[in-house]
């Protein structure tokens, strides 16, 4: 039984319940009670969180939890002595000490986080690298493990690190059936971007989406603005015409940017040769993806990869 221990205060961001959810769904899913949870505070009883939803608590006390999970709040604040005391007796005992969104400012004052990579959402990632310099902070990742210790990004990035979990726990199946229950993609890779291209596109229409999910799924091809067009139902001039309307970017520029976001993942992955990750993002050649890595990132595909080896 891996007994998990969701540690709130008063007015933590509601989000941070929702790894819970993964767990529970991974009981499910095995068919079995793998995770026991139990949500702490300090003084224990009802703890209001940042949505007015009060939550029933226990009081920690000596930690024994497998996994310790920090919430996280959309105030930075000093928190108490005996929590941070309670966070360093967990790493001494427990396999994970995990922190979703700002709960890594919680692990960053308690020190766990010394001399470790770190994430954190993207809006407060600098406040954090500048209060704490000991901290490798990164951040533009989805989560990082360094040791036992475990980060995310923010809101729903819980459910990544969450998944990610389950994944070490129980293999990548359950994981992936927890996802599909939950209705959720498969687990981010920690490696990926907070930033997604198709977020930044944000097209309105049906038509658009339908084209762009087209791209995603066939970036090994040419994918020429006719054969987006047709995939719209629009004749190529309204496609294009269209798309800037709705993105702002011209066909062209989204697809390279979505190539560029798959082959840098792919380059961090580090399992394929630049020439494959090259043809599979449908770049043709590597010096086509070098130049858009430099437009994109200002540094080679080579540069990203060899950065990627040594924070691993």
């Amino acid at each position: 039984m891996h007994r998990i221990g969701l540690v709130i205060f008063p007015d933590v961001q509601s989000m941070s319940l929702a790894p819970i959810s993964v767990f529970e769904m991974a009981n499910v899913a095995s068919g079995k009670s793998v995770y026991e949870a139990r949500v702490l505070s300090e003084f224990g009883g009802p703890v209001r969180t940042s949505m007015g939803i009060t939550i029933g608590t226990e009081a920690f006390a000596e930690p024994d939890f497998d996994t310790l999970i920090v919430g996280a709040s959309t105030e930075i604040a000093e928190a108490s002595p005996k929590l941070l005391a309670f966070i360093r007796k967990s790493l001494e005992v427990s396999r994970r000490v995990t922190a979703p969104c700002t709960g890594a400012f919680t692990l960053a004052q308690a020190g766990v986080l010394d001399g470790r990579r770190a994430t954190t959402h993207w809006a407060y990632a600098r406040g954090l690298q500048a209060q704490f310099p000991r901290i490798r902070v990164e951040e533009d990742r989805i989560f990082i493990v360094d040791g036992p210790v475990w980060t995310s990004a923010g809101m729903s990035a819980g459910i990544d690190l969450a998944l990610a979990m389950v994944e070490k726990d129980l293999g990548v199946e359950i994981a992936r059936a927890v996802a599909k229950k939950m209705v959720v993609y498969h687990r981010r890779a920690g490696g990926q971007s907070q930033f997604s291209a198709l977020l930044e596109l944000e097209p309105k229409s049906d038509r658009i989406q339908n084209a762009l999910a087209y791209a995603r799924r066939n970036l090994h091809t040419p994918l020429s603005v006719e054969q987006l067009a047709e995939t719209a139902h629009l004749s190529p001039r309204q496609f294009s015409r269209a798309f800037r309307a709705e993105t702002g970017q011209s066909p062209a520029k989204a697809i390279e940017n979505l190539r560029v976001e798959s082959a840098r993942l792919l380059m961090e992955q580090g399992q394929l040769p630049i020439d494959v990750v090259a043809r599979e993002t449908g770049f043709a050649d590597r010096e086509r993806m070098r130049r858009a890595f430099l437009r994109a990132f200002g540094q080679p595909p080579q540069v990203i990869r060899r950065n990627a080896r040594v924070a691993a």
